[in-house]
C-alpha cells in the first residue's frame, strides 16, 4: 500500500515537468501559412562544423554580465550553421582580485563554441570597477594612467591565453555612446594601445576596430585622423558597426558612406556588421524601443539585415541567440525565447529564419546585380545570387520601403528578370524553409514570373539544381509541424 501510495505521488509531482513543455505558436502559423504555390520540399539544415562559414555570425553576448547562461542554450548554436560567435571578454568578471585573473567561465564559453565548429571572436569591453572604471555599456573610456597600464596587462593575458583559439579580437562595444562620443581622442588611444598589445602576442591576428553605435561620420573620421597620424592604421583589419534602424534596408545609404570614409583613410580595412537585430516584442528601453513588433515581424527584419549584408559583402552578425536579462528589463531580440530563470523556452520564428538563409547563403555564393521589372505600387527589392562560377544562378526578393509589419499574407506581382542563368527556378521562403515550384516563361533576355508571391520579408528564386533539399525523414519531424520539436523546456 506504501509503496503505491508512493508511487501515486511522484507521478503527480512529475506531472508539471511534462506539461510545463511550449512551442511556437508564431512558427506554427507560419508553416500553415502559404504562398498559394506548390510545396516540393524543405531546405536541408546543416551544422556549423559542416557548413564552415565564413559569412555568418550570431551574438552571444553580455555572458560577462551574467544576463544569460551560455550551458542553457550552448547546444543550439551551432546548429544554426553560422561561422562565428561574438562574446564579451569581461574584465570586472575575470579580474576581482587585483593581479589575478580566473578565466574558467570563458574557458567553457571559448571552448563550448569550438567543440560546435563555431569560431568564437572576443570584444574586449568595459572597464573594472576594482579600478574606479565602470562596466556597463556607454561607460566611461579611461583615461588614467593607472587603470589603462591594468588594462593592458589583462589585454594581454587574455590574447596569451586564447591566441589561435579567437578568430577576431574587437576592441570596444560602441565607445561613441554617451559622454564618450565628445571624446575621441580617448577611444584613439584605448585602441592603439590594445591592438598593440594584441599583435605583440599574436602578430597574425585579425583586429576590428570601433564597434560604433550606428555610424557616426564625424566621429569615424576623427579616430581615423588620430590612427593616421599617428601611423597605425595598419593595425585594424575591420571597422564594425550596429545599423539599429526601424526599416533595415534604410540604412544602406549609411553603410555606403561609412565604407567610403574607411576606404579613403585604407582600402585594405572592411566594413563588418557587428551586432544587429530585432525585438520581437514592444520595449521601452534599447534599440528599436517604441514599435510594436512580434516575432512574425522580428523574423522579417533579422532576414532583411542579412540579405543587405549580403548585397554589400559585408560579414554579418546577428544580435542575439536568446533573450537578455538586463538589470531593467528582459530584453526580446533572442532568437530563442527564454524565462526569467534564463531556461530556453522555444526557438522563435526568426531562429529557424536565420538558420535557413544560413544554410542557402553558402561559402559557395556571393551578390551580384540583377536588371529586374516588376508591376507594383510598392519598392521592391533585388538582390542577385552568383554562385563560385560568377553564374547569376539566384534572385533575393522583398519589398523594402517600410518597416517590416506582422502580416503574414503574400501580394501577386508580375516580374522580370534580367540576366538569370537558370534552368528550372524553384520559389523559397527562408523562415519555414519550404520549397515551391513557380510558374515562368523563359525568353532569350528573361524570365517572367506571373503573379510571383512578394512581401516584406526575403524570398528566393533559385535554380533547382543549386538547393540541397531536406530528406523525407526531416521533413517528416515535428519540427515542420511546429509542436513537440520547439518544446525546449
Amino acid at each position: 500500500m506504501k509503496r503505491t501510495i508512493l508511487l501515486s505521488l511522484t507521478l503527480i509531482l512529475m506531472m508539471p515537468c511534462t506539461y510545463a513543455q511550449h512551442w511556437s505558436l508564431t512558427y506554427k502559423k507560419l508553416n500553415l501559412s502559404s504562398p498559394n504555390l506548390a510545396e516540393i520540399g524543405r531546405i536541408a539544415v546543416s551544422t556549423s562544423a559542416e557548413l564552415n562559414s565564413n559569412r555568418w555570425s550570431v551574438g552571444c553576448e553580455t555572458l560577462d554580465r551574467d544576463y544569460g547562461k551560455f550551458a542553457e542554450y550552448k547546444d543550439y548554436v551551432g546548429k544554426l550553421g553560422i561561422g562565428y560567435a561574438r562574446i564579451q571578454s569581461g574584465w570586472a568578471k575575470c579580474e576581482q582580485v587585483k593581479g589575478t585573473y580566473d578565466f574558467a567561465w570563458l574557458d567553457e564559453i571559448v571552448d563550448g563554441l569550438l567543440a560546435q565548429g563555431v569560431r568564437p571572436w572576443m570584444s574586449l569591453s568595459y572597464g573594472n570597477p576594482i579600478y574606479q572604471a565602470d562596466k556597463g555599456l556607454g561607460s566611461k573610456i579611461f583615461t588614467d594612467k593607472p587603470t589603462m597600464e591594468a588594462w593592458c596587462r589583462y589585454v594581454n593575458a587574455v590574447v596569451e591565453r586564447y591566441k589561435g583559439k579567437i578568430a577576431m579580437w574587437e576592441v570596444w562595444n560602441e565607445p561613441n555612446l554617451g559622454k564618450n562620443a565628445k571624446y575621441p581622442e580617448a577611444y584613439a588611444t584605448l585602441l592603439i594601445n590594445t591592438a598593440k598589445i594584441i599583435r605583440g602576442v599574436d602578430p597574425n591576428a585579425k583586429i576590428i576596430g570601433f564597434a560604433l553605435s550606428r555610424m557616426p561620420l564625424d566621429y569615424t573620421a576623427k579616430v581615423m585622423d588620430i590612427l593616421k597620424s599617428e601611423n597605425e592604421l595598419g593595425l585594424l583589419n575591420y571597422v564594425s558597426f550596429h545599423p539599429y534602424y526601424e526599416n533595415p534596408d534604410s540604412a544602406a545609404e549609411a553603410i555606403k558612406a561609412l565604407k567610403q570614409l574607411v576606404t579613403s583613410y585604407s582600402p585594405s580595412i572592411k566594413l563588418f556588421q557587428g551586432e544587429c537585430g530585432c525585438p520581437s516584442i514592444l520595449e521601452w528601453g534599447h534599440a528599436l524601443r517604441y514599435i510594436e513588433w512580434s516575432e512574425y515581424s522580428q523574423a522579417k527584419w533579422d532576414l532583411r539585415r542579412m540579405v543587405c549584408d549580403f548585397s554589400m559583402d559585408i560579414q554579418s552578425s546577428i544580435f542575439t541567440i536568446v533573450d537578455l536579462q538586463y538589470p531593467n528589463m528582459q530584453q526580446s531580440f533572442g532568437l530563442i525565447r527564454t524565462n526569467l530563470l534564463n531556461k530556453t523556452v522555444y526557438r522563435r520564428p526568426a531562429y529557424y529564419a536565420v538558420q535557413h538563409l544560413v544554410n542557402i547563403l553558402t561559402n559557395e555564393y556571393h551578390s551580384s546585380q540583377l536588371l529586374c521589372k516588376f508591376k507594383s505600387s510598392r519598392k521592391i527589392q533585388v538582390c542577385g545570387i552568383a554562385n563560385s562560377k560568377g553564374k547569376n544562378v539566384g534572385a533575393i526578393i522583398w519589398y523594402g520601403d517600410k518597416t517590416p509589419s506582422s502580416d503574414i499574407s503574400w501580394d501577386r506581382v508580375n516580374a522580370s528578370i534580367y540576366g538569370l542563368d537558370i534552368q528550372n527556378p524553384v520559389y523559397i521562403e527562408p523562415i519555414t524553409g519550404k520549397i515551391f515550384d513557380v510558374k515562368y516563361k523563359k525568353s532569350s533576355d528573361k524570365i517572367v514570373f506571373p503573379k510571383l508571391p512578394v512581401w516584406d520579408s526575403p524570398m528566393i528564386i533559385i535554380d533547382k539544381s543549386e538547393v540541397k533539399f531536406a530528406q523525407k525523414t526531416e521533413m517528416e519531424t515535428s519540427k515542420f509541424r511546429g509542436s513537440t520539436d520547439d518544446m525546449l523546456y
